[in-house]
């Protein structure tokens, strides 16, 4: 299994996901910041628009984040990063692993460039509604589904670790004890130190 990554990119999230999984792989860095690099076949079949992560696992071939964080935890969890198709927890467990890319990363991108939000244009609401709606998932926790810690919580952990990192997450306890629990993971720790 192969990894397009760079570093401080939403890459950290797959190399989390994929420590957490415990599966081998080799991460491939990809200069995302250099517009004239030269991509190999394979990462431009994986991703389309060349960003990373992106992931080569032997006939598979995908980018974004959460997608790749569900295929890890479907094809290599164990029954352990997901719940299974048929189990009830699986809805909520697809809503919690979409909030990143639907609702946080376009919230986070119109605080930081100073865009007035639109609720009635936009459907990710507002970044205040955002965090609320957030504490009020992860609730008693520990994890966004309760006792049990999935791939959604790689994609929303590395969100508020994000969110903290940018000085954007202000007075949200019950998210400051969530993101120091994401931080405590072995495998957040081992992903953490491959991002430099």
């Amino acid at each position: 299994m192969k990894l397009y990554w760079a570093p401080q990119t939403r890459s950290s999230r797959a190399v989390w996901m994929l420590e957490e999984a415990g599966v081998d792989y080799e991460i491939e860095l990809v200069d995302i910041r250099d517009p004239g690099r030269q991509d190999d076949a394979d990462f431009r079949a994986a991703s389309p628009m060349r960003k990373v992560p992106a992931l080569k696992d032997d006939n598979v071939q995908m980018s974004e984040s959460a997608a790749i964080c569900l295929y890890v935890a479907d094809r290599y969890g164990s029954g352990t990063l997901a719940p299974a198709i048929d189990d009830p927890q699986r809805g909520k467990f697809l809503y919690w692993l979409m909030y990143t890319p639907a609702v946080i990363e376009p919230t986070m991108s119109e605080k930081i460039n100073k865009i007035q939000p639109n609720r009635g244009r936009n459907g990710w609401g507002d970044f205040n509604s955002m965090v609320a709606t957030l504490s009020d998932g992860i609730g008693a926790g520990p994890w966004i589904l309760g006792e049990h810690f999935t791939a959604a919580d790689v994609m929303l952990g590395s969100s508020v670790h994000f969110l903290q990192l940018f000085g954007l997450l202000g007075d949200a306890p019950v998210l400051v004890e969530y993101v120091d629990r994401c931080r405590q993971r072995p495998a957040f720790q081992t992903a953490q130190k491959k991002d430099v």
